[in-house]
């Protein structure tokens, strides 16, 4: 056997045993989706109230309710992760259309007379 293949084999094998040694460093561990969930799910509510607050119709009837726009988001930014999330559900059931019932209505209202308390 030359000195090269013996170099080669020795390099190979020194290769070998570091990238097998390096192997129990990585873990991976199975995470319970319950776990995870309610933080993403409240980060997406809440996303999704402040979209909703931030469109323009529904600033103008804020604005025509006589709230404004800013004190509505910071009120909204008090809410807790419950009513969060039950304003979140209210928004996914709402008409594409834009025509409100009056059960909307009444949430609009109920979210007006909230920042108009909290002032």
């Amino acid at each position: 056997m030359s000195i090269k293949q013996f170099l080669s084999r020795g390099l190979i094998t020194t290769l070998s045993v570091l990238m097998l040694a390096q192997a129990p460093l990585a873990r991976a561990e199975i995470v319970d989706t319950a776990a995870i969930a309610p933080q993403d799910q409240a980060a997406q509510d809440r996303a999704k109230v402040d979209a909703f607050i931030e469109r323009a119709n529904v600033k103008e009837r804020l604005v025509a309710m006589g709230v404004s726009g800013l004190v509505a988001k910071q009120r909204v930014e008090s809410l807790s992760e419950a009513e969060v999330h039950a304003l979140a559900q209210r928004i996914d059931t709402l008409p594409a259309g834009g025509a409100l019932s009056n059960t909307d209505l009444i949430l609009v209202l109920l979210i007006a007379i909230l920042v108009a308390i909290a002032l």
